[in-house]
């Protein structure tokens, strides 16, 4: 395992899974809780769409790439955060589009494990389990939460073999 020494979200790939200490990095967020894993990617597109409008108007800059923060192991549902890291905290929650609510979060501070999945999101079930395994089988303990950083911005153009995640886990 290596010690990177830029901060994780601007790294190059990791293609090796890492262990770092993490700044904490505030965020701004959309949660959800109990949210279906069905409708993923409307609750991604309905973040991002209403998320830059509101920085913009705020003033505040984002300073690295979109994310989702895991607060327990997914079933069928989900609780995350989708947002993005920014220069500074939103001082109050602001409602945008169709009832977006955005609020101030953060990145956890800590020991963390990363590693960088490169391909379509489709495998990023198996790359969780690969990562997981790699950490413990290293003599660590993953921990909540957990979350995927999206180096790559999706769009309709990307070439999903050169699409680039990097998944994080807090370590126990």
């Amino acid at each position: 395992m290596t010690e990177p020494s830029t901060p994780y979200f601007l790294a190059e790939p990791y293609t090796a899974v890492a262990l770092l200490d993490a700044p904490e990095v505030p965020t701004v967020v959309s949660a959800f809780s109990d949210f279906p894993m069905t409708n993923m990617r409307e609750a991604f597109d309905s973040t991002f769409t209403a998320l830059f409008p509101a920085l913009s108007a705020q003033g505040i800059q984002p300073v690295g790439p979109g994310f989702s923060l895991h607060t327990r192991m997914p079933t069928d549902t989900v609780d995350m955060e989708i947002g993005i890291p920014v220069d500074r905290a939103l001082a109050e929650s602001v409602t945008e589009g169709a009832g977006v609510t955005l609020r101030a979060s953060r990145l956890p501070a800590g020991r963390v494990a990363i590693i960088s999945h490169l391909g379509s999101y489709d495998g990023l079930g198996e790359a969780w389990g690969a990562f997981l395994q790699a950490v413990a089988e290293a003599g660590h303990q993953p921990a909540l939460p957990f979350w995927e950083i999206y180096v790559t911005e999706p769009s309709p153009e990307a070439d999903a073999a050169s699409m680039r995640t990097d998944l994080v886990t807090l370590l126990g």
